[in-house]
């Protein structure tokens, strides 16, 4: 097939450029970056060079695809720490510009990356983006199938906690504990994408992908025994405690308020509720896997 891939060579959207030019597909890979070219090109791919807030580009690039894969990245948008962002208008204003290219090039199949939390548009903080995207995407024509793709938490997002590890020893959150929760690896979704896309497309449908359940004690144990800080803890602090953090630290307010909103539906645990009544067969990538990845990064920093 000819497969469009938007997000550039990222934690998915390498492993999954990978699979499908070893299945056999062609496949074209947008970037905003010039330099990503060559790297593109290296892994047998072809690469798109534009930007996704341009309609006539994604036009061209969609044309004649059997399948496109689209995505929205919140550093794509711009610095969290850029405080004039409206991230919810940003990701609306993609969204419409999918649409619109969709409908212009006669794409008939799509798979769109998600996010647990796009069920609901209240009580999930910054992921609401994520349901007011789906949305729009639903707009699409009937002949149109959408495959949502809704992963739990990152793996690789643990890695912004790195900082803290360092300096504090403590991995630092609004919430923590010993219930578990779902994680997922990015290769892990990289994997059930290249496998729903072999599969028919039926209307729009909901696949959530997870790889892994554990609970935030678990991890900062397992992340400890891994990088050979055997006290590492979660510490638990108050939700205002994080927010002002993250606010005089220069954070968008808008982001900033959304990560507190999303930590506290992680802890009791209303953001997994239709993750948990639509439970996905697990993936492959454990913590343990993680935990590996991760303590070679933490020497590498070190190092």
């Amino acid at each position: 097939m000819n497969i469009v891939i938007t997000g550039s060579l990222g934690n998915i959207g390498k492993p999954l450029t990978k699979l499908l030019v070893s299945k056999g597909h062609q496949v074209t890979v947008i970037s905003s970056k010039p330099e990503r070219a060559s790297a593109i090109g290296a892994l047998e791919a072809t690469p798109a060079i534009g930007n996704i807030q341009d309609v006539d580009f994604l036009t061209t690039v969609f044309n004649g695809a059997d399948i496109v894969y689209l995505m929205e990245a919140w550093e794509g948008i711009g610095s969290l720490f850029d405080k004039s962002i409206d991230y919810r208008l940003e990701f609306e204003k993609i969204a419409h510009n999918y649409v619109k290219a969709v409908k212009d090039s006669n794409v008939k199949r799509i798979v769109h990356l998600s996010s647990v939390g796009a069920h609901s548009e209240n009580g999930t903080g910054s992921l609401l983006v994520h349901h007011a995207v789906e949305q729009i995407l639903r707009t699409l024509p009937q002949d149109v199938g959408i495959k949502f793709m809704r992963p739990v938490g990152f793996f690789s997002n643990i890695y912004r906690w790195l900082p803290s590890i360092k300096s504090a020893g403590a991995i630092v959150q609004s919430y923590g504990g010993d219930r578990k929760e779902p994680w997922v690896s990015p290769y892990d979704i990289a994997h059930t994408i290249a496998e729903e896309m072999a599969k028919p497309f039926t209307g729009k449908t909901v696949h959530y992908i997870a790889s892994d359940e554990v609970s935030p004690n678990e991890i900062a144990q397992t992340l400890g025994k891994a990088i050979g800080y055997a006290s590492l803890e979660w510490k638990v602090i108050t939700a205002e405690e994080l927010l002002n953090q993250m606010l005089s630290a220069g954070i968008n307010e808008w982001i900033a308020h959304g990560l507190v909103a999303m930590q506290k539906a992680q802890a009791d645990g209303s953001l997994y509720e239709d993750f948990y009544r639509n439970k996905p067969n697990l993936g492959k990538v454990k913590l343990s896997d993680f935990a590996t990845e991760f303590a070679a990064e933490y020497d590498r920093q070190n190092n």
